[in-house]
């Protein structure tokens, strides 16, 4: 993967030491599907297509207008799934962060979305976590914040992408329209993808 450049780094010449990368955050959830998780009915799941090998990282959008496509411009070198799981040949699985909006609908595309993972059913992923887009300005309210909190706790990360304005209006992400809390989203998952995917487990 290339080098990510949105890493905060100093830019004042002469020669430096460069900084340690972020160390990846740990697994607060389960990190691998689970025994006893029934899968969703057919219809309810999300589509899959074959990738000829586990060489990046996609962003799964569990609905439609979820921002998958944001975050893969946010991350050059990142691939947007289109709403598709993308499924390598074994053994390597492929990482994947899965992307919801934060309103109701959204919340129970990501849940279904997490259950399908969980239940085995889908091969050859490995789910680094969840980035939850907010859907409007201000706080969530309670009903949808403790919802998240749920669905949150199914897979093994959740990152919060704030509301931006600018992006509401059809401007591009640029490192001067994304704020602090989007850098560090970026540069945890970046430390993510740096790991070896066979870090992973895969449900072969």
């Amino acid at each position: 993967m290339t080098q990510n450049p949105w890493d905060r780094q100093s830019t004042t010449s002469g020669p430096q030491q460069p900084p340690p990368g972020p160390s990846p955050q740990p697994a607060g959830g389960p990190s691998a599907p689970q025994h006893g998780v029934s899968a969703p009915a057919e219809d309810q799941r999300l589509p899959k297509f074959a990738i000829p090998a586990a060489d990046t990282l996609w962003w799964v959008g569990v609905h439609g207008g979820a921002g998958e496509t944001t975050m893969s411009l946010l991350l050059p070198g990142s691939r947007a799934a289109n709403h598709r799981w993308p499924i390598p040949p074994p053994p390597v699985p492929t990482p994947v962060v899965l992307v919801a909006r934060t309103h109701g609908s959204g919340l129970r595309a990501a849940q279904r979305a997490a259950v399908e993972w969980a239940s085995g059913v889908v091969q050859g992923v490995a789910v680094l976590g969840l980035v939850l887009i907010a859907d409007a300005p201000g706080r969530l309210p309670r009903v949808l914040d403790d919802f998240a909190d749920i669905v949150g706790g199914g897979v093994p990360r959740v990152w919060d992408i704030p509301w931006i304005e600018e992006w509401r209006r059809g401007e591009a992400p640029t490192p001067e329209n994304t704020p602090d809390e989007v850098f560090e989203v970026l540069e945890s998952i970046y430390a993510l993808r740096a790991a070896n995917p066979a870090d992973y487990p895969a449900p072969y």
